[in-house]
């Protein structure tokens, strides 16, 4: 169900007209791709578009966003606690001295995506991750580029996939020695960790990060 004119509960009124948000079997309205599954409903209503600022959480999103590229994210959601067993919890230090032996481990490991370009890029960017620490390290860094406005779209083709602001962060982490981040799957980072907001408009969710205003 979709469409303006439908009062749907945890909205802050009537969904706007012409927005593409999809009323679940909850009465709540989302983006499409939130409802597409109990495991994206739960990943949507709890965790896309909340801040993350702490390096961690940027490391394992970042890594995350990497892993998808090309692939469905409901896959990598499906073996996010696999990933995280696989790279130490996602700890920039402890990937960081991988070397050729757990690269191949990882290899071996059927749990999680055995690409071996983005398995050693996880390494290459959980060494760069420590070495920004001189630099006021990876949250800071990375929400230098938060936008002065987010998107505000009603349907689905109106989201972007890419933002002057995504390309200047892939930019710059390249220069920091970062790989597998370009500017689309910066945007990805961007929209997963809150520093815009493109949950459509009429979504529950809307202005659930603080950062922009519903």
């Amino acid at each position: 169900m979709s469409g303006g004119g439908v009062t749907a509960s945890g909205t802050s009124g009537r969904v706007p007209e012409g927005s593409e948000v999809v009323i679940g079997a909850d009465g709540l309205a989302r983006t499409p791709w939130g409802d597409g599954s109990d495991l994206m409903r739960q990943y949507y209503d709890t965790e896309w578009g909340m801040p993350v600022r702490d390096e961690a959480g940027l490391f394992e999103r970042l890594s995350l966003e990497a892993f998808q590229s090309g692939l469905s994210w409901a896959t990598i959601l499906r073996k996010r606690t696999a990933f995280r067993e696989a790279f130490a919890g996602f700890d920039p230090d402890a990937v960081a001295a991988f070397g050729p032996v757990e690269v191949e481990r990882l290899m071996g490991d059927a749990r999680i995506v055995r690409n071996r370009r983005k398995v050693e890029a996880t390494v290459t960017n959980a060494r760069a991750t420590v070495a920004l620490r001189e630099d006021g390290g990876l949250g800071e860094f990375v929400w230098g580029f938060q936008p002065e406005d987010t998107p505000r779209p009603l349907r689905v083709a109106e989201v972007p996939t890419s933002s002057p602001e995504s390309v200047a962060l892939s930019k710059a982490l390249k220069k920091r020695g970062f790989v597998f981040v370009g500017p689309t799957t910066m945007f990805a980072l961007m929209e997963a960790i809150g520093m815009v907001d493109t949950h459509l408009l009429g979504s529950h969710r809307r202005g659930a990060s603080g950062v922009w205003p519903g």
